[in-house]
């Protein structure tokens, strides 16, 4: 399973904007944007004004640093948005809001999508009572999503539930007593609360 293993915080840093890479840090003044609010680099405080390629360039790298997906990745989402009815762009980011990694990131039981990432990855959560060991496994409507019963990270997803860092988007419910969420419908561009212009992102890929 390919991932960024590099600080993310650089990541913040190129786009200059918070993109809650790591969780509880990222409210504090420990947030490399709130120490260093410039592009990392030697030339980090000197770069040129972007080209209308560059901007496409950067809102497709934005996206792509939100959610925590490589390249390659990405682009099969781009084409597979492209195939569906609808408007491609949203479409694109519905299917990225699928993952059940950033579903369990929105339902408030992880602090970061990349710490929900883990979490999934080493099958402590179980979508309609089986254990998923994929972040990008798409969720579907009505489909119930739970930390497994012989978990040990119960407290860990409790504190996170009761942190309250992010209100639960219409298209999921969250039952935080018993540390489990369900599918109400599929989310609408309304509902996805990123700073990303996705026209931009096709405009780059249509060239």
């Amino acid at each position: 399973m390919a991932r960024y293993r590099d600080a993310v915080c650089r990541q913040c840093r190129r786009e200059g904007i918070k993109l809650f890479l790591k969780g509880a840090r990222c409210f504090t003044e420990k947030c490399a944007i709130e120490r260093r609010n410039y592009p990392p680099g030697m030339h980090g405080l000197n770069r040129g004004k972007l080209t209308a390629f560059g901007v496409q360039l950067r809102e497709k790298q934005k996206a792509k640093r939100i959610y925590g997906v490589l390249e390659q990745q990405f682009r099969k989402y781009f084409l597979w948005a492209e195939r569906e009815k609808g408007i491609t762009g949203e479409n694109l980011l519905k299917l990225l809001e699928q993952r059940l990694d950033n579903v369990v990131f929105r339902l408030g039981m992880a602090a970061s999508r990349r710490e929900a990432r883990q979490m999934v990855a080493h099958g402590h959560f179980q979508v309609n009572g089986r254990k998923v060991t994929v972040p990008s496994y798409l969720v579907k409507v009505g489909e119930s999503i739970q930390l497994r019963p012989t978990s040990k990270l119960g407290e860990r997803v409790m504190d996170n539930l009761n942190a309250g860092r992010g209100q639960v988007p219409p298209w999921l419910e969250v039952n935080a007593a018993e540390k489990r969420g369900a599918v109400r419908g599929l989310p609408l561009r309304e509902d996805i609360q990123i700073p990303v212009q996705e026209q931009l992102i096709i405009e780059l890929f249509s060239k």
